[in-house]
């Protein structure tokens, strides 16, 4: 049975973008809904003309042209707003919201709303089922990618790269791991919004040295669960 946090309502959300890293990407597609809830409530979703081309690499993840997009999508300043809207909404009301690799898609949404001329993201409470595997399942072998999460524990995945399929998923992951560590699911969520970060830092530090012991340049950032360096400009 459910306790803690995993008991209550929780916000599943999860973008689509143009690429890889959230200070440069455009978000093309979003989705926030609360579940686990009496009431759970209709997936807001959103398709955003993110006013750049969207990458063949990119369309071939989640399935939006740059054509569809430039068709059909609403305007990004206003778009991300009304995402940051449902977000603070959720907050407020005290509902965690979950998202995979959140450090990810709360970048980006800050990132955005930043190009964009609007204030920056504010975030709360936040449970990032990817850096809760990573730590308390650390030596597990394999892709810790959303679909491998989903089949590890038994998570139904109705539709990768679907910005609806994978939030509600995630949700789902987050709900197991509560369930079958239940020292995590009893934290309260300020608690465990500081574990996860030093989760992450921790994580982030290792996976640094690695890179490095294997001659790589790249940086991992360590930042969870937002990065502040300032986005591109439109």
């Amino acid at each position: 049975m459910s306790t803690g946090w995993a008991a209550g309502p929780m916000c599943a959300f999860d973008t689509e973008s143009t690429g890889v890293d959230p200070l440069e990407a455009r978000i093309v597609t979003a989705c926030v809904a609360i579940v686990n809830a009496p009431t759970p409530t209709l997936p807001g979703q959103w398709l955003i003309n993110p006013g750049v081309d969207i990458p063949e690499a990119a369309t071939a993840v989640h399935g939006i042209t740059t054509a569809h997009a430039r068709e059909h999508g609403q305007d990004p300043a206003t778009a991300v707003a009304d995402i940051r809207y449902a977000l603070d909404a959720v907050w407020s009301a005290g509902i965690p919201v979950v998202a995979y690799n959140a450090a990810y898609d709360l970048t980006i949404l800050d990132a955005e709303l930043r190009r964009h001329g609007h204030p920056p993201l504010v975030v709360g409470p936040v449970i990032d089922p990817l850096v809760l595997d990573r730590a308390l399942d650390r030596y597990r072998r394999g892709s810790r990618k959303l679909t491998a999460a989903c089949a590890h524990y038994g998570v139904r995945l109705d539709g990768a790269h679907d910005a609806t399929f994978d939030a509600l998923a995630a949700a789902r992951v987050a709900w197991r791991i509560a369930q079958q560590y239940p020292d995590i699911a009893a934290l309260h969520l300020d608690d465990l919004m500081t574990l996860q970060a030093g989760m992450h830092l921790e994580w982030a530090t290792h996976f640094q040295a690695y890179l490095r012991g294997k001659g790589s340049t790249e940086v991992i950032e360590t930042a969870w669960p937002l990065r502040t360096t300032q986005p591109a400009t439109v």
